[in-house]
């Protein structure tokens, strides 16, 4: 929103040409969302404490993890709070894809808040049932890739690595396919910690992971030199993703 009032002011003044660039919004969005998560986020653990937000560790688990037990949890609350100021700020609402990118991400920020909630009112670790759990993962971001896919703005096709030739166009299959590696790249990251549930070091690695991935796919000419498919508009989701990195860096 900021980011088109200052686009359309290049008009009148090239200075404000820098902000067509997905690399400076990045970086925009990078410094704002850890300066607010760094601001706010005392604020926000405070209040989690003085409501006895804690996590319950597992029995099972080793006695160093033993610990983090009372640790607040719910964190991933201020991480979604610190996307929403770069979003509103810096980042192309126009996109679909981005739209898109939020809606799965906050679809899964409420299945993770149900769940914790459950685990802290309850005292342990069960929280929302597995199967219910993957069940609205699976239906929210098959539903996001199904609106995508109908108004054709985003390809049916799977291209695979190494082989630059080979393009199998999916159809209506490819939202299976692209809810089932939504759904494992998210639970893959959570399951990376899970003994505990305080999985901030494997958030970071991953969204600086996906930023880099969709710089390079939404650059018409990094995507061409890697022989990798480029995708109109994946290039504004790098400012999302580095909103994403900074509030994880913030509460690390």
């Amino acid at each position: 929103m900021l980011y088109q009032w200052l686009y359309s002011l290049a008009d009148s003044s090239s200075v404000f040409n820098v902000f067509r660039y997905i690399t400076f919004r990045t970086f925009l969005s990078f410094l704002t969302a850890f300066l607010f998560c760094w601001w706010y986020g005392p604020h926000f653990i405070t209040r989690l404490v003085r409501r006895q937000v804690g996590q319950t560790i597992r029995d099972d688990g080793p006695q160093t993890h033993k610990k983090k037990a009372g640790t607040p949890t719910m964190g991933g609350g201020l991480i979604l709070i610190s996307m929403l100021v770069p979003f509103v700020l810096w980042i192309d609402v126009k996109e679909p894809l981005v739209w898109a990118l939020m809606a799965i991400t906050f679809c899964f920020g409420l299945v993770g808040y149900y769940d914790d909630y459950l685990k802290v009112s309850k005292k342990n670790t069960k929280g929302l049932p597995g199967k219910l759990r993957l069940a609205l993962e699976f239906f929210s971001s098959g539903a996001v890739v199904a609106i995508l896919i109908y108004f054709d703005l985003l390809p049916s096709t799977l291209n695979i690595p190494f082989f630059k030739n080979v393009h199998v166009d999916l159809g209506w299959g490819y939202v299976a396919f692209a809810s089932l590696v939504i759904v494992g790249c998210a639970n893959a990251v959570n399951l990376t910690d899970g003994l505990d549930g305080l999985a901030i070091a494997p958030v970071i690695i991953a969204g600086a992971t996906y930023l880099l991935f969709a710089y390079i796919t939404g650059h018409a000419r990094i995507a061409e030199y890697l022989q990798i498919p480029h995708v109109k508009g994946a290039g504004e989701l790098a400012p999302v993703a580095a909103a994403f990195v900074a509030a994880g860096l913030a509460l690390l």
